[in-house]
């Protein structure tokens, strides 16, 4: 398993150093001045004459690139152009907010795409069936952002001032504010170390940190804030791996041995649960993976549309302003992280179904 998992880190790097090439090429490719759109319309002349030396985009576009990737071989992502701050700073304070969104919205979509997948195969052809797959089919086709406005439109307009009200946008009520927890604990930690950086990304997770904290009543405004954007984002997942689970299981209930399990007189509790959805995870567990990459990219609508101060917003607001250490930074992690979760779904293959070898 070492080998597998040490040649698949090494295919990966030709992949990331193409996916940094295309970004880097399409980020200055975009329309637009990366002066006007930061300094304003009436910047003058020589201000951004000043503006594009200061920023090295005088300089060849080879120049540019080779300059890029040898502060990003020392893990310097660059300094955003449009805030003056370094990009990996901006990612502690970003990434956090949109993991807790992700998360949760794959925690939605997992916990009910799968049983309404199981329960429509189970019951092929039924009212719940064509009631399920109706119901996939439209949060397939469901565009994310007219979704999370008719969400916000609904619970905060329609529903206000009843139990059912959520609120339409931030993070946490205004006048709430999470104290670290490294604070809270008295913790003494070094400014510009390695364990202060990741101690500050784990407090900017609110539902982690409140936890941590057991500060119970930002750990519910948190959630609450959550949870209109998590239904959003998670439409489109939470369909797809319902269908995916439906054909899956229709398969596998075909077989020989699901007959024989039930010929010996199993539950059929039983036979769906153990026998039949076991022998059906390897495909429901490889479209799981895919989607984590639709949750970042429908991220950059329902972070915009809710107010959320995380990576996709940021993305969002990097791609209009022309910043192309935001686009390029940002971009990488991303693709970073989605080659990362589809190594760990390779390796779960062997613990679902031990007939797979990693060789």
């Amino acid at each position: 398993m070492t080998q597998y998992i040490i040649r698949r880190i090494l295919l990966a790097i030709p992949v990331i150093i193409g996916i940094l090439i295309v970004t880097f090429a399409m980020a200055r490719l975009i329309p637009g001045d990366p002066c006007r759109a930061i300094l304003g319309e009436k910047a003058t002349q020589a201000a951004c004459e000043r503006f594009i030396k200061d920023f090295g985009l005088d300089q060849p576009i080879t120049t540019q690139f080779w300059i890029y990737i040898k502060d990003l071989a020392r893990g310097d992502f660059g300094t955003s152009i449009r805030f003056g701050r370094p990009i990996t700073t901006i990612l502690i304070e970003r990434l956090p907010m949109t993991i807790e969104l992700g998360a949760i919205a794959l925690l939605i979509a997992v916990s009910i795409g799968v049983p309404l997948g199981i329960i429509s195969a189970v019951r092929r052809n039924s009212a719940i069936d064509v009631v399920t797959m109706i119901g996939a089919n439209i949060g397939v086709s469901m565009p994310v952002y007219w979704l999370g406005l008719m969400l916000a439109y609904l619970f905060a307009l329609v529903l206000k001032d009843t139990p059912f009200s959520l609120p339409p946008s931030g993070r946490l009520t205004a006048g709430l504010s999470p104290t670290p927890f490294y604070e809270v604990y008295g913790l003494e930690l070094a400014k510009d170390t390695f364990l202060y950086a990741a101690s500050q990304f784990i407090s900017n997770m609110y539902i982690l940190n409140s936890l941590i904290t057991r500060n119970w009543v930002i750990l519910q405004d948190a959630v609450r804030h959550l949870i209109l954007p998590s239904m959003a984002l998670s439409t489109i997942p939470l369909a797809i791996i319902a269908r995916m689970t439906r054909s899956s299981m229709l398969e596998v209930l075909k077989q020989d041995y699901i007959r024989t399990a039930r010929a010996k007189g199993l539950l059929e509790k039983s036979v769906v649960l153990k026998h039949a959805l076991r022998n059906a995870m390897l495909p429901i567990v490889t479209i799981i993976g895919l989607q984590v990459g639709a949750l970042f990219a429908g991220a950059v609508l329902t972070e915009t549309i809710f107010g959320l101060a995380g990576v996709g917003r940021m993305l969002f607001e990097g791609i209009t302003a022309r910043d192309f250490p935001i686009i390029q930074g940002f971009t990488i992690v991303i693709a970073v992280s989605y080659v990362f979760i589809n190594l760990l779904i390779d390796l779960s293959y062997v613990f679902i179904d031990p007939r797979i070898r990693l060789n």
